[in-house]
């Protein structure tokens, strides 16, 4: 019996050690995606991280030829309280539509210009200058749908094992990081190609 749990154990850690050396991890317990019928792709990021900043040029490249069966959640990381209000102004854009319009200069602000970008009325400039009505800010910025999102995103990263960002969860089941894949673009393959792993299962 002993002879046979340390076989074991020796796959279970040569699986790992393989996985890893292929740049992602296997989330164990694999987590559950919000549709079944989709491949769901989720981008754990902090406006205020260069090297998520540093990864979305890319990530916009890849989501022009992202396969018709693959569903991109983005997801703002939760560690502070900080983190927590650029979290906010993320799922205020998401809320109001101007994802598009806002997400590459609200890092470009965030990361180059050097603004804080933390206050209601910081934020509420920065909306009203893509075009953003103040009034319906503010009430979107106030309101318990957010107030939820943002509750709800501080569970998200400790849910799927994430201490940093950025990281790439691969339906519910792998997860991909600078650290594991080595670079961003290494990143992209690992996870295009569990996305072709996947949609083989299915």
């Amino acid at each position: 019996m002993l002879l046979k749990a340390v076989f074991f154990l020796f796959i279970s850690l040569t699986s790992l050690s393989q996985a890893e050396s292929l740049g992602y991890e296997t989330l164990s317990p694999a987590q559950p995606t919000q549709n079944q019928d989709k491949i769901e792709i989720i981008e754990f990021f902090w406006y205020g991280c260069p090297h998520c900043y540093t990864l979305e040029p890319t990530m916009v490249e890849w989501l022009k030829t992202k396969p018709d069966n693959v569903e991109f959640i983005r997801q703002p990381a939760v560690f502070s309280s900080l983190w927590g209000k650029h979290a906010k102004a993320y799922f205020v854009a998401e809320a109001l539509d101007v994802v598009d319009k806002v997400h590459a200069d609200f890092f470009d602000a965030i990361q180059n210009k050097k603004q804080k970008l933390t206050s209601e009325d910081q934020l509420a400039k920065f909306f009203v200058a893509h075009g953003v009505d103040e009034a319906k800010f503010r009430e979107t910025f106030n309101s318990f749908l957010i107030d939820a999102k943002l509750r709800q995103a501080k569970a998200m990263a400790p849910r799927y094992g994430i201490t940093g960002v950025p990281a790439i969860i691969i339906n519910g089941k792998y997860k991909t990081s600078g650290p594991l894949a080595k670079s961003h673009e290494n990143m992209i393959k690992v996870m295009n190609q569990l996305i072709a792993q996947e949609s083989q299962a299915k």
